[in-house]
């Protein structure tokens, strides 16, 4: 009976984050907001990497979130606040036809990933590496990260750290 909870507790977070992925990703694409489509972004990549979570695969979760929603991610927001969008919205023509081609491609799209989901249904079966192969594997790679590579994986987040303060310096405007 316990089993069977957890079972449907698990189907209702999937269904609640595939829909809360696919609301997102509809909102990024649809928000005249930069700042809006980017914070969208950030929600829709969390929540694909609950869904990772939910298939065990805890390091593919943790580095969406590190890498996808929280690096690049905010490198979006850094640039989309340092270039000067309103002025360049306001000046730009309507353009009436990638409306409709966009629409078209997005159809086509949505066509094709129901083909590929209707015609191979996935089969279900184990792969070649079982959980604990895997889980092992990403415990090794990150002992030896952590140990042996310790200096240059800390040189490289001070070089991007560097690399960011000289993007927003050289950015400021002059008064």
């Amino acid at each position: 009976m316990a089993e069977n909870i957890g079972t449907i507790f698990q189907w209702l977070v999937f269904l609640g984050m595939a829909f809360m992925s696919v609301l997102g990703s509809f909102l990024v694409v649809t928000r005249k907001n930069p700042i809006h489509s980017a914070l969208f972004l950030v929600l829709t990549l969390l929540s694909v990497a609950v869904l990772y979570l939910l298939l065990y695969s805890q390091f593919i979760a943790i580095i969406q979130v590190v890498v996808y929603a929280g690096a690049i991610a905010m490198l979006i927001v850094f640039v989309i606040m340092l270039l000067d969008l309103e002025n360049e919205l306001r000046s730009r023509p309507k353009i009436v036809y990638s409306k409709v081609i966009g629409g078209l491609l997005a159809l086509l799209f949505l066509l094709g990933i129901l083909y590929s989901v209707v015609a191979k249904s996935p089969t279900g079966k184990m792969g070649s590496y079982a959980p604990d192969k895997v889980s092992a594997n990403v415990k090794a790679v990150g002992e030896v990260l952590f140990t042996q590579y310790l200096f240059p994986f800390e040189i490289v987040s001070v070089l991007l750290v560097a690399a960011i303060i000289g993007a927003i310096i050289l950015s400021k405007k002059r008064t």
